[in-house]
């Protein structure tokens, strides 16, 4: 079989280890696992009309998607799969991806676990007392039908908004995906449940977690370098 999946990422496991991981931002031991994680909901039997495209494949072209940004036509060309048969597997591997992963994705919830990151803030940074680095990410879309202005925003694009929280080792302690582009980085912080959390004093005393001008001026949340945005 031909594509990719048969020759490029069989040679790269092999050749060049980091190319690979570059390509689809894991290592192959981490796909793996992901693959096992969530074969049972992607993978399909073959019939007499036509054979399945293996969970694997499968996987491997919407994790290069998701980490190249490559488009459908060439996703087509590089997996051999047909452009209307990945659109429809793109909401169904990334719902099996967050299933999968979702128990990974969590705001800590006891004093020690924000003391953790804290230390790795303080070591690694130099900036003592810091929890968390939150910002927020404009992902152009396609507006849906009949949504006129709702997702259009000053980059003069129709978007939504990624908004995470980060410790100090690049991983995810909270995301927020879905506001419309419209709403502000502050707008959609104040709408979400971070907020909330934090404004219970879930943060250790004089602990903070650092974000750009756009977001609301809170004490637990810090604005570095003048209020320079993060990205």
């Amino acid at each position: 079989m031909l594509g990719v999946s048969s020759l490029l990422l069989k040679e790269l496991v092999i050749e060049d280890l980091k190319e690979y991981r570059d390509s689809m931002r894991m290592t192959e031991e981490s796909f793996n696992w992901l693959l096992n994680k969530v074969r049972p909901a992607i993978e399909k039997n073959d019939t007499h009309m036509i054979s399945a495209i293996p969970a694997k494949i499968k996987l491997q072209a919407i994790i290069y998607m998701l980490a190249t940004g490559n488009n459908l036509r060439s996703l087509s060309h590089f997996f051999r799969i047909a452009k209307s048969s990945l659109s429809l597997m793109i909401p169904v591997i990334c719902d099996a991806i967050y299933n999968a992963l979702e128990e990974f994705i969590q705001v800590p919830r006891y004093s020690e676990e924000w003391e953790a990151i804290a230390n790795g803030f303080r070591k690694s940074w130099n900036f003592p007392g810091c929890c968390g680095a939150i910002d927020g990410k404009h992902v152009v879309i396609k507006a849906p039908f009949e949504t006129g202005s709702y997702f259009y925003n000053y980059k003069q694009q129709n978007n939504l908004v990624l908004m995470a929280l980060v410790d100090d080792n690049y991983c995810f302690s909270y995301i927020d995906i879905g506001c419309n582009g419209r709403i502000s980085d502050g707008g959609v912080f104040r709408n979400c449940n971070l907020s909330d959390i934090l404004e219970n004093g879930l943060l250790p005393e004089s602990h903070v977690i650092v974000g750009d001008a756009a977001f609301p001026l809170k004490p637990y949340l810090m604005k570095p370098f003048g209020g320079q945005n993060l990205t």
